[in-house]
């Protein structure tokens, strides 16, 4: 008996595979930048070059499978069962986000490089990583809304795209992305609270 499990159509896939691949892509471009070559990570992994390819069309592919698996794990989606200001809620989840970011900003810089060129890798990009986070931050204000932290007025699409916003900004011009620029972040976001 193996560790691989069967998927319903192709050869079994090894999930230590895949992670090994996950782990050493990024340990690679964290070193190295995102020249190194698929040929570098595939020995880096042991895996063959099938066994990548099999998964993930392109490095850019693999890099964002990593890089998402490793946020999920690291940011926590705020419960808004949870008592409490919701200011306090977002502020603690904005800098958590800055702080995974921060990590890898040269390659989320690359990400948005590539997403120009690529219709369907800024696809993956947006519903992988650009639209989940949008989307909770929404959800967070739109619960403040509702416990009158907000005033009726505002629109909590508009306040996170004026957020998101302001963290692409700063991420592609290199500009520091820490806790006191994303309670300053939250913070406007809360002025006129009702």
């Amino acid at each position: 008996m193996t560790q691989e499990t069967t998927q319903a159509a192709g050869r079994p896939r090894n999930a230590e595979a895949s992670d090994a691949l996950k782990r050493e892509a990024l340990r690679l471009v964290r070193e190295q930048g995102y020249g190194v070559s698929i040929a570098a990570i595939i020995k880096a992994a042991g895996v063959s070059r099938q066994t990548l390819y099999n998964r993930w069309s392109t490095k850019a592919e693999l890099l964002l499978d990593a890089l998402f698996e490793l946020a999920d794990m690291q940011v926590a989606i705020p419960d808004l069962s949870q008592p409490g200001p919701r200011r306090a809620v977002l502020t603690t989840y904005m800098r958590e986000v800055f702080h995974h970011v921060r990590k890898d900003a040269d390659l989320l810089r690359i990400f948005i490089s590539q997403a120009q060129s690529d219709p369907a890798f800024r696809a993956v990009l947006y519903d992988r990583f650009v639209e989940p986070r949008d989307l909770i931050v929404v959800d967070v204000l739109r619960d403040a809304q509702a416990r009158g932290e907000i005033a009726q007025d505002r629109d909590p699409a508009l306040i996170s795209a004026m957020i998101h916003g302001a963290f692409w900004y700063r991420l592609l011009l290199d500009l520091p992305l820490d806790d006191d620029f994303a309670a300053a972040l939250v913070e406007d976001a809360f002025r006129g609270a009702a």
